[in-house]
């Protein structure tokens, strides 16, 4: 059973200390990864491009998709699509099934962050994120059937603005919302105890993984720092090495020791930004979204409590009122039976990704490790050869 109370122990660990590599390469998932025979459709986010247009500024991205699926009416489509469509699937898959598990979108760039918005990294760390969600919306047994998929995948941008304006009008979404917040100041009388399980496990994993997050973050930015300082000592040991004839060869030796592993420095941190830090954030972000999927099913229990003393304390139009609270009861069923299922899917799908993130993340550390310990391994080899053949310094 995972643990989110070892999570933090787990990358510290990862972070700070390192062991055999030949133990991790023989750790092995207990999940089996999904055979690729079995997956009939397969989907691609790449190629970004920048528009400008005398409003705004945006990127589009390529999504190509390959299938084999017979209610598409080909095999291979490229559409290019920009983050606001994506936004427009994640909420049309959320309205449609309220309490199954969206994979969350990376977040919408801040303002304060705007003069970075459109660099490399940042539309690369996108990108990314993008092709993840849909590739989790095209391994989902619900989702990937959905027709509001099959259109993002296939429609051309006028088709797909067509298809975007036939969802729901601003006050229906509005009377929606007001319902909702109804139902979360009413609350839930009798909350099934397995749903409040989830919830309590959703708060720990949400501190636990939040709080890794941020201490990744900040232990990426104390590693670049040192690395702008490791990089300011090779040419000082060079420089010095200039007016230290007697130590001229040990700290040309020193500063090219420091080079090497200011290029294995800069690997690592790259690493760990372009990899750990990703996977984590993104369990952060799903945490906020497995939260929203309590408070949805919890409404729906809620409007269901609330028909069902509606229905006891009046007298007129008891048989409507009553076919409305047999609907409302299938539809709680329906969102209990279906969170349950996800539930379990999401908790496989994420011990996979962490496990994955941390045991590359090991591994990494590992090779970083030995390559640092083998540069000063052979300074110290060569400064005993010189020494044994001076006859000056015993380093034993």
């Amino acid at each position: 059973e995972f643990s989110v109370d070892g999570l933090s122990r787990v990358l510290m660990h990862i972070l700070y200390f390192t062991s055999s590599a030949s133990m991790i390469n023989q750790y092995k998932f207990e999940e089996e990864e999904e055979d690729a025979d079995t997956k009939d459709i397969f989907v691609t986010v790449d190629n970004p491009e920048s528009h400008v247009t005398a409003i705004e500024t945006y990127i589009t991205y390529r999504v190509e998709t390959k299938t084999t699926r017979s209610e598409f009416d080909s095999s291979e489509f490229e559409v290019r699509r920009r983050y606001q469509d994506f936004l427009w699937l994640k909420g049309r898959l959320e309205e449609a099934h309220p309490t199954l598990i969206v994979h969350p979108l990376p977040e919408k760039f801040v303002m304060k962050g705007m003069v970075e918005r459109f660099n490399e990294d940042f539309i690369e760390t996108r990108r990314s994120a993008l092709h993840k969600f849909l590739n989790k919306i095209a391994e989902h047994p619900i989702f990937s059937s959905s027709e509001d998929f099959k259109i993002f995948l296939t429609a051309g941008s006028g088709e797909l603005t067509s298809h975007k304006k036939q969802g729901p009008g601003f006050l229906s979404r509005m009377g929606e919302t007001v319902k909702a917040v109804a139902a979360a100041v009413r609350g839930v009388r009798s909350r099934p105890q397995e749903f409040t399980d989830m919830q309590e496990y959703v708060e720990a994993f949400s501190q636990k993984i939040s709080s890794i997050d941020k201490v990744t973050q900040r232990i990426v930015r104390e590693q670049k720092e040192y690395l702008e300082e490791l990089k300011e000592c090779g040419p000082t040991y060079a420089l010095w090495s200039q007016s230290e004839e007697e130590l001229a060869e040990p700290l040309k030796n020193v500063a090219g020791c420091v080079d090497k592993c200011c290029k294995e420095t800069d690997e690592q941190v790259k690493h760990l930004n372009d990899h750990l830090i990703p996977v984590l954030h993104e369990y952060v972000l799903c945490a906020d979204t497995l939260k929203a999927v309590l408070r949805r099913r919890d409404n729906i229990q809620a409007d269901f409590e609330a028909k069902t003393e509606a229905l006891a304390t009046k007298k007129a139009d008891r048989d409507a009122m009553r076919d409305e609270l047999d609907k409302t009861e299938d539809r709680l069923e329906w969102a209990n039976n279906a969170l349950k299922s996800d539930w379990t899917r999401w908790q496989k799908g994420m011990r996979t990704d962490l496990r994955s993130a941390f045991i590359d993340t090991a591994e990494r550390n590992v090779s970083y490790y030995e390559k640092c310990l083998a540069v000063w391994e052979s300074f110290l080899q060569s400064q005993r050869t010189d020494a044994e053949g001076n006859g000056n310094v015993d380093f034993s």
